[in-house]
């Protein structure tokens, strides 16, 4: 199995998550934006502060001969980017509060040929094992997303948009973030997101993670 995500703290995070499961599931790492050399059953993409309504990395993944399945694995259950990533080909979309033997059991099942999609409903905690930049320092996986969509220089009503927010939801939890990190202004807490790990790095050496 191969990851996708262009966070190093998350696809580590996520890794780990499968410690427990290598009689099972041998994990790769691969980048988003680089061409993989290996052929893998399932493609995990982690939409981490991915503009979650621009599927151009899932269309190129579905459509990489040497990627046998693609899941989107999430927090955003809406059906609309169900609909949209079924519509592209994926075979599975997979919630973040799946416990780690349930995720590993709906990644089994779609190297079987089945086609998995997490029930929606309301937003729990993630599950346990995972990680994200600023976890250590007491800022939520939804607040961690958020800034990292501002570090990468989205507006408000962007974030709004992408992560099927309200404006007065994503304002609260961007005055959230500004408690936890001191920042006063939005520039300040640019400058913490790209110092503290929140901008993506769509150039990261491809490594291999547990492979053969």
């Amino acid at each position: 199995m191969a990851l996708v995500d262009d966070y190093d703290v998350v696809l580590t995070g996520l890794a780990h998550l499968f410690d427990n499961y290598r009689d099972r599931v041998v994990v790769a790492e691969i980048d988003a934006n680089a061409a993989m050399s290996d052929e893998v059953d399932v493609v995990l993409y982690d939409s981490f502060a991915q503009p979650e309504s621009d599927h151009h990395e899932i269309a190129g993944l579905v459509a990489n001969p040497r990627a046998r399945h693609v899941v989107v694995y999430t927090w955003n259950l809406q059906s609309e980017l169900i609909d949209s990533a079924r519509a592209l080909g994926v075979h599975g979309y997979l919630s973040k509060t799946l416990p780690a033997a349930e995720l590993v059991a709906a990644i089994e099942a779609v190297h079987a040929g089945e086609v998995v999609i997490s029930d929606s409903g309301r937003r729990a905690a993630s599950a346990p094992g995972l990680d994200w930049p600023g976890r250590l320092e007491g800022i939520t996986d939804r607040e961690s997303e958020i800034l990292a969509l501002i570090t990468q220089g989205k507006s408000n009503a962007d974030v709004a948009r992408l992560t099927y927010l309200s404006p007065n939801t994503v304002k609260s939890y961007i005055r959230s973030v500004y408690r936890k990190i001191g920042a006063t202004s939005r520039t300040q807490a640019v400058l913490y997101g790209v110092s503290h790990g929140f901008a993506p790095d769509h150039h990261r050496i491809d490594h291999w993670l547990g492979g053969p």
